[in-house]
């Protein structure tokens, strides 16, 4: 496969700025190439589109690659499809799901990533990026018409991961939110991204980066650490069955 994909599961790590970690990592896809990017900002829902692409375009300029938000165009879906890479940042996953459906550019993006088109997603747009949102950690403010998401991955990935609890909390930590996901869906597995972590796929192979590494959740008793520059086939993590078949497993 030829394919170019970085999931990353923040736009921030510790007291950086925004995507201030993330220069190494965006470059690891676009490769200092020249760039258009089609910035998807329909995860933002207590700011302006508007302002969210402010927030984002100076740190692609800064890097060398135009991005432009695609609420700008009158046709969405064009805008994607003539886009030399893709970006689709973090907020409210579902709230962007509903808005890619409703906007019509879910075939689009996946269609252009399977041909080359570079995809940057971050939070949010990771969770996208998977074969469905089950495994984001916000809450559902909004219904999409599914959660089945883009699979560009095959398998679920779950961002911002921390281990433990804070002193106090009495809920559930992520660790046994998860093991909940993998013991009702087993034998599915999930790869956890901590902050300043990403994933960077060719559609084959799958590579660790980020000095905090990541963690294989194989299942519910069962956890792998991959180091920063693992390399693994993506077919090693176990997803969802199905997915041969995208239009049966879509709908």
């Amino acid at each position: 496969m030829n394919q170019r994909i970085l999931l990353m599961s923040s736009s921030r790590k510790d007291h950086l700025g925004y995507l201030e970690h993330a220069g190494d990592q965006i470059h690891a896809v676009l490769r200092r190439e020249q760039r258009r990017v089609a910035f998807v900002p329909y995860a933002g829902v207590t700011f302006s589109f508007d302002h969210y692409e402010s927030i984002v375009r100076p740190v692609f300029e800064q890097l060398g690659y135009e991005l432009e938000a695609i609420h700008r165009s009158a046709d969405p879906r064009a805008a994607i499809e003539r886009a030399d890479a893709i970006a689709v940042g973090g907020g409210n996953t579902f709230a962007l799901l509903k808005r890619m459906y409703e906007s019509d550019i879910v075939e689009a993006i996946r269609a252009r990533v399977a041909q080359g088109t570079p995809y940057i997603g971050w939070s949010a747009g990771s969770n996208v990026a998977c074969p469905t949102i089950r495994t984001t950690n916000d809450m559902p403010v909004v219904q999409p018409p599914t959660l089945k998401a883009l699979a560009l991955v095959p398998f679920q990935i779950n961002p911002h991961f921390i281990g433990g609890k804070p002193a106090g909390h009495n809920g559930e930590s992520r660790e046994e939110r998860l093991a909940e996901f993998l013991d009702i869906n087993a034998p599915e597995q999930v790869l956890a991204l901590p902050e300043g972590s990403a994933l960077l796929s060719d559609g084959a192979n799958g590579t660790v980066l980020g000095e905090r590494g990541a963690s294989h959740f194989v299942d519910k008793a069962t956890v792998r650490t991959l180091a920063e520059g693992a390399t693994f086939a993506l077919h090693d993590i176990t997803g969802p069955a199905g997915l041969e078949n995208w239009a049966r497993f879509r709908v």
